[in-house]
């Protein structure tokens, strides 16, 4: 029925071009950011599940900064300490070579063993971003040195942390608080010399030296030597620890982006199509509000 009132015709067409132009919006709001979840009123429970998810993140990224600061300090320390060991290595040699050598030649010998001390010493103090593993104070707080692994929160919302940990009394190359650290550490022969020395004061020109002290002498070096391997093996196992959660939280860290791309982004392709078409609707609901105005138009002409 044609009406002089209501043209029931162009409210249908404009209505329905209304909510082609509402569509048409909201998918290219998608292809531009390409989320179909950009805001809460898109979908409550995907953009909190996604929010939350990113949030866990960001977390994990912090965690991966922390691995990597440590992996650089726990690989500078083991680089020193097997150093320290080859170092330690060469002092018992000179130690052996010292004992049946004469006078003049325990002078010459101890000069090298003096420069090998020395760069034990270096060795000893080799520090990352600032800090050093192998030189710490027995007496101080810190008995570990510890790292920030993984993050974690189960469904009620509690958190958990896991960590990485080095006992520092296992890899202490010096004391800076006493003298208890691998290489500091001293002992007493009890040959006619009795010397009272460390692997980084043990001295061969000693007056008074027999076998039995250079013999405790070597004891004293094997033992820094026994001890620097249980400290590389220490700094060895946590390195290989590191590696592994830095691989797995890469990983998760991945896993999760992906977790969070299938709640909330936008399948280009299907939003491309849907565009095109939605354009072209468009203009079909031009047309036919055009159409349906030039027919009102027309029953107002038979009245003029």
């Amino acid at each position: 029925m044609s009406s002089l009132l209501t043209n029931a015709s162009a409210m249908t067409a404009l209505q329905t071009l209304t909510n082609i132009n509402k569509d048409l919006a909201t998918t290219q709001n998608r292809i531009s950011t390409g989320l179909r979840v950009n805001e809460a009123s898109d979908n409550a429970a995907y953009w909190s599940i996604a929010t939350t998810m990113r949030s866990d993140n960001k977390a994990n990224s912090v965690v991966q900064d922390a691995l990597g600061l440590a992996a650089g300090k726990i690989d500078t320390a083991y680089t020193a300490m097997d150093s320290a060991k080859d170092v330690v290595d060469q002092i018992k040699e000179k130690v052996l070579l010292a004992k049946t050598s004469s006078t003049e030649d325990r002078t010459k010998i101890q000069s090298e063993i003096t420069a090998l001390q020395a760069q034990l010493t270096e060795a000893a103090s080799a520090s990352y971003a600032g800090s050093s593993l192998l030189t710490t104070d027995s007496t101080g707080t810190a008995t570990e040195f510890s790292v920030i692994s993984s993050y974690s929160r189960d469904a009620t919302g509690n958190v958990t942390t896991g960590e990485i940990s080095v006992t520092l009394a296992d890899i202490r190359l010096v004391d800076s608080g006493a003298d208890t650290g691998i290489l500091d550490t001293t002992f007493t022969t009890t040959g006619a010399g009795a010397v009272t020395a460390s692997v980084l004061t043990l001295d061969v020109t000693a007056a008074g030296l027999d076998d039995t002290d250079f013999n405790e002498m070597l004891t004293g070096v094997e033992t820094a030597l026994s001890d620097i391997a249980t400290g590389a093996s220490s700094l060895g196992a946590a390195k290989s620890r590191i590696d592994l959660q830095t691989s797995f939280t890469s990983a998760l860290m991945d896993a999760i982006d992906r977790g969070v791309g299938q709640l909330v982004d936008a399948d280009m392709n299907e939003e491309s199509t849907r565009l095109a078409a939605l354009q072209t609707q468009q203009q079909l609901g031009i047309q036919a509000l055009s159409i349906a105005n030039s027919n009102a138009q027309s029953i107002l002409s038979l009245f003029r």
